[in-house]
């Protein structure tokens, strides 16, 4: 089995090439109490093996974003209150990036920090979202604006779940993996042009992309900010659409607005603008939107975490692997990146 270290608030490790029965049957064998939580979708794999123990209870969490509702958090605490449990037991977060960010901000919340481990099932999860500590709810005002900085103690990667997911899904962490390649590491834009073949080889160095980002600044201080690329305006569409993109879709979008903002403001060449629309549309993923949604969209980026007062901020690129950050673009230059994206 490989593992990837990150070191941040505390030290853990990413299993990669592990199987999901013998963590869960380990993680509850090391712990007095363990609460699984679950997708819906995904609900009946774990179910057996959580009646066969008195120390494990499964719950049932939504699918998607609804999962990170203000109002199901509350019934989750509910839950943690009715099981019993204490500093010495665990929350597993299982299935994709929504499900990990809940039992991450559960865990964070609960009795002022307990035990978490992530075993994501969709590509996003594996990549991004159960790597790194942030966990996240979100409010009407934004994704993510309720979270807290709470390292899992443990990552298991089991791409077993992979040969389940849906075209869909999986071109859609594609998008993520795609951005590490964009801000960090090439060689997985070139392993992306035959991603089934290169998955395990994706996985791993996309991981690795974000170990070291996080590991040198766990609370995003400022490097932990490129990981955002493409997350700017992608998550205002993501608010626009009400979630019905998966987030990757919506990041896809992001990630060729950031190169053409990068292109006017940053010096990014075109030819490296190009190669984001030919990489995502081999997935078939978007890399346009409405003309008139820029209002809207310009109104929800003020919001944005990274923004500093009426500054909106976003992370660019100077080349391929080489970020920069766009500080003080002009309402001209964002209009004029996001002109050649709206169609």
């Amino acid at each position: 089995m490989t593992s990837i270290k990150v070191n941040a608030e505390k030290e853990y490790l990413v299993h990669l090439d592990s199987n999901w029965r013998d963590a869960v049957e380990s993680l509850a064998g090391s712990h007095n109490k363990t609460l699984l939580m679950v997708p819906t979708e995904l609900v009946d794999l774990f179910q057996m093996q959580a009646l066969a123990k008195a120390n494990l209870r499964i719950v049932e969490i939504p699918k998607g974003e609804s999962a990170k509702s203000p109002e199901f958090l509350l019934k989750m605490w509910e839950v943690c209150g009715e099981f019993g449990l204490k500093r010495s037991d665990c929350i597993i977060g299982i299935g994709g990036g929504s499900a990990t960010d809940l039992a991450g901000f559960v865990a964070a919340s609960w009795l002022r920090g307990i035990s978490w481990h992530a075993i994501p099932t969709s590509l996003a999860g594996m990549v991004d979202a159960a790597i790194g500590g942030k966990t996240g709810i979100n409010s009407s005002h934004g994704k993510n604006l309720i979270g807290a900085f709470h390292s899992p103690t443990s990552v298991v990667i089991d791409q077993e779940f992979l040969n389940s997911l849906s075209e869909r899904d999986f071109n859609a962490g594609m998008a993520e993996v795609i951005k590490c390649g964009f801000i960090s590491d090439q060689k997985i834009l070139e392993l992306a042009l035959d991603a089934k073949s290169n998955i395990k080889e994706l996985i791993s160095r996309s991981i690795a992309v974000k170990a070291q980002v996080v590991s040198a600044d766990f609370k995003e201080g400022r490097l932990r900010e490129i990981l955002n690329y493409g997350h700017t305006l992608g998550h205002a569409i993501e608010k626009i659409e009400e979630y019905k993109l998966r987030h990757g879709e919506a990041v896809a979008i992001g990630l060729v607005f950031a190169a053409e903002l990068s292109n006017i403001a940053g010096g990014l060449n075109a030819a490296a603008v190009v190669l984001h629309r030919e990489l995502l549309e081999k997935f078939d993923l978007p890399t346009s939107y409405r003309p008139e949604a820029l209002p809207k969209l310009l109104e929800l980026m003020a919001g944005d975490k990274k923004s500093r007062g009426t500054i909106v901020r976003f992370i660019g690129l100077e080349e391929i692997a080489k970020p920069i950050w766009l500080e003080s673009v002009t309402s001209d230059q964002i209009a004029q990146a996001y002109g050649r994206i709206s169609g």
